[in-house]
């Protein structure tokens, strides 16, 4: 039964409202706090050096205070903030979506718990059916036959 509710969409989609709202609160009250993230998710820009990011966990914290508070931004499904990495502050923009952000921290205490599960998305393998028609397509063009030939 609870599994059933935590992947529920529409209860995934209600916790990525309220992380939405309860981030957008803390900017706008300025309070500096902490996400604890499931790594796996968040992409960085440019992609940290191998020696940075494999000292990551698989659920990692970043904590959002000065500058790296400053340069946060927040949209419907993504957080994004600029950070240091590293000795060298290798510095990275940071895009975290909602549904893997697990925990909001203020002061070392969790203000909001994200326990929903987002629903897996299923890899579509290409059937031989789709195979067939995608070359039947590709050599109905004479030219690309042309090449397929040589």
């Amino acid at each position: 039964m609870l599994e059933s509710v935590l992947s529920n969409k529409i209860f995934n989609q209600l916790m990525q409202k309220h992380v939405h709202e309860v981030i957008s609160f803390l900017l706008k009250e300025g309070v500096n706090f902490s996400i604890l993230t499931n790594i796996v998710d968040v992409k960085f820009d440019p992609i940290l050096p191998s020696h940075i990011s494999q000292n990551f966990k698989p659920i990692t914290m970043f904590f959002l205070a000065g500058y790296t508070f400053d340069s946060t931004h927040i949209d419907e499904e993504v957080m994004s903030f600029e950070a240091g990495f590293g000795s060298d502050n290798f510095g990275s923009i940071v895009s975290v979506p909602m549904h893997a952000i697990l925990q909001i921290i203020v002061e070392e205490i969790p203000i909001f718990i994200n326990l929903s599960t987002p629903p897996k998305i299923e890899e579509k393998k290409p059937t031989e059916e789709g195979i067939k028609r995608s070359m039947d397509a590709l050599m109905s063009n004479p030219e690309n036959q042309k090449l397929l030939k040589r």
